[in-house]
């Protein structure tokens, strides 16, 4: 009777520890917009899920969604992430136009040429100006992309004038106006309607970093690629957030938690910048091995580009400012944390 009694107290002792164990092993979702092969998946997502399994000892464990294959839209992933449909996201506060018009001053044109610095720049800006844009929502790191530039079919752009007549694609609402300013047509849509839209004609072309292109094989859709000069800055960025559902985040055991914290932030911003700065290289060359035209502008070009996007500034200063934000500031704060984070 008493070994019994001593097998019923270990076996519901171990059952406990069994259930404790389980119920400490999170699963959370992470959907994102890339196919599986393209740069963020394998260099930014891939390692971070690998880490907080590690740090966890495999209590933290990230469920892929990768290419919208969780559902919904891009520009849904931040309701879906506030909502707690989705545990994890990375997306762009541009795909939702005008709904985030703090952090939107990183979109301004002709702002920055590194994203590893505007990744700094951003996540204090972040802490400053714009996170109650994000409720609901942890954000555990924000960046930008490196230099955005203009990518064409069949009509190569060497000049201002070479806009005219062509349809081209932006990400955001402040690229599209750009566009419009250098002269083009713009349609706005996110980038995994890119090849879609450039294959029925819809399009032209499309304002993206090189990062992008080799994920999406946009350099086989594609035959002219135009940079602006290096001495310039480039012609747009846009913002990403590497988002959690707070909620979610509240939930966890406060160890678990702790490597949620070591594993984000602005050292986790400045990696993720540096990474798409790397990121240039690579989808250049997927362009250059296929054949296509790589044109370089002249620095007094670029300066022609920037003097057309200039009225922007003061028409985005009007538009927050109906939103009772100083645009003027946001812009200082955000020029001046950029040439902190440049020393």
């Amino acid at each position: 009777m008493l070994n019994h009694l001593r097998l019923s107290v270990l076996f519901a002792g171990w059952v406990t520890v069994t259930q404790m164990a389980v119920a400490q092993e999170v699963v959370l979702k992470f959907h994102h917009i890339w196919p599986t092969t393209a740069m963020a998946p394998t260099r930014v997502i891939a390692p971070w899920c690998e880490r907080i399994a590690a740090e966890s000892k495999n209590r933290l464990k990230c469920q892929m969604l990768p290419a919208m294959s969780g559902g919904g839209t891009p520009a849904q992933l931040v309701d879906r992430v506030r909502d707690g449909v989705d545990d994890l996201v990375i997306t762009l506060p541009g795909y939702t136009a005008g709904r985030f018009p703090a952090m939107e001053v990183f979109e301004l044109p002709f702002l920055t040429n590194s994203a590893e610095v505007a990744a700094s720049a951003a996540w204090d800006y972040l802490q400053k100006n714009a996170l109650k844009e994000f409720p609901g929502t942890k954000i555990l790191a924000v960046w930008v992309h490196d230099e955005g530039y203009a990518h064409t079919a069949t009509k190569h752009i060497k000049t201002l004038d070479d806009f005219k007549g062509l349809k081209m694609r932006a990400p955001t609402r402040l690229t599209n106006k750009l566009l419009a300013k250098l002269g083009a047509t713009p349609v706005g849509m996110p980038v995994p309607a890119v090849a879609d839209a450039l294959s029925k004609g819809t399009i032209d072309g499309f304002l993206l970093p090189w990062e992008v292109i080799p994920g999406f094989k946009l350099q086989e859709m594609t035959k002219f690629h135009t940079e602006t000069h290096p001495s310039k800055p480039a012609m747009y960025s846009a913002v990403f957030v590497f988002a959690m559902n707070q909620s979610r985040y509240d939930s966890l055991a406060p160890d678990v938690k702790a490597v949620i914290d070591r594993n984000s932030g602005p050292l986790l911003s400045k990696q993720i910048g540096k990474v798409w700065d790397e990121s240039q290289a690579a989808g250049r060359q997927s362009a250059q091995t296929r054949g296509n035209t790589v044109w370089v502008l002249s620095a007094t070009e670029t300066e022609q580009w920037m003097k057309a996007a200039a009225p922007l500034r003061d028409e985005w200063f009007d538009e927050v400012g109906r939103r009772g934000l100083n645009g003027r500031q946001l812009l200082q704060d955000a020029t001046d944390l950029l040439a902190k984070h440049k020393k």
